[in-house]
């Protein structure tokens, strides 16, 4: 079960993948940022404060302008930081439902020069970006000084290590006089661990890692650059 740090960096690494992605998968990661939400108490608790009683469909007549002419950018965001909270959330949501159609949302507010793609950027950068911005500053050890990105990027540097050691560790297996079996058997679970590693996802890679210590006590090829892979996924 994932802990409060893991669920809102899932949080805020779905926002990242809109605010730094294509148009293409961004109804996809409106689905993941919706579902971060939900899979995070902290987030629900906000959220729900957030929107009580909020007046979404004013707020839409009050936000969302036709532009002049059919052209140009006609969205604008609450001038109140919990206001954008409730009302960029409730946007999300009818645009994950579909009660809004995203292709049109698009070309009819953040025109730029007619293309998804244009437009998207700038619905990301206007929108997406500052309701990021405003939850992390709910949560201080998310800010650029705080605890958690602290250990993030600490996670982050253990695991280009171990991504780094485990194509070494590659090698090494693949030059070991193992069987047809057991050498195929030893790569296929280097290359996910390092699939794994490129994700920076630790949860699954510290599993296969473990899958990995029974793969050498059974081959007997347990060295000293193993022991090093397992002390640095022990960190982590």
């Amino acid at each position: 079960m994932e802990d409060q740090f893991e669920q809102l960096q899932r949080f805020f690494n779905a926002c990242d993948e809109i605010v730094k992605g294509s148009y293409l998968q961004a109804e996809s990661r409106i689905a993941e940022v919706l579902r971060s939400i939900a899979a995070c108490p902290a987030l629900v608790k906000l959220f729900t404060a957030v929107t009580d009683g909020y007046d979404f469909p004013a707020a839409k007549n009050a936000y969302l302008r036709a532009p002049k002419g059919r052209l140009g950018v006609a969205a604008l965001l609450p001038a109140e930081r919990s206001e954008v909270l409730a009302y960029v959330f409730c946007l999300l949501v009818e645009l994950d439902a579909g009660s809004i159609r995203f292709n049109d949302f698009l070309l009819r507010y953040f025109h730029t020069d007619g293309s998804y793609t244009g437009s998207y950027t700038v619905f990301a950068d206007r929108v997406v970006r500052p309701f990021r911005d405003i939850v992390r500053d709910c949560f201080p050890d998310f800010s650029p000084s705080g605890k958690a990105t602290l250990l993030r990027k600490k996670r982050d540097e253990l695991l280009g290590a171990l991504s780094e050691r485990l194509q070494e560790e590659r090698a090494r297996i693949a030059s070991l006089d193992l069987n047809e079996t057991d050498a195929a058997g030893g790569d296929a679970i280097l290359s996910a661990a390092c699939e794994a590693a490129n994700r920076r996802d630790a949860r699954e890679l510290t599993a296969l890692l473990t899958g990995y210590r029974y793969f050498l006590r059974n081959v007997r090829a347990e060295g000293i650059s193993t022991a090093a892979i397992f002390d640095l996924a022990a960190q982590l």
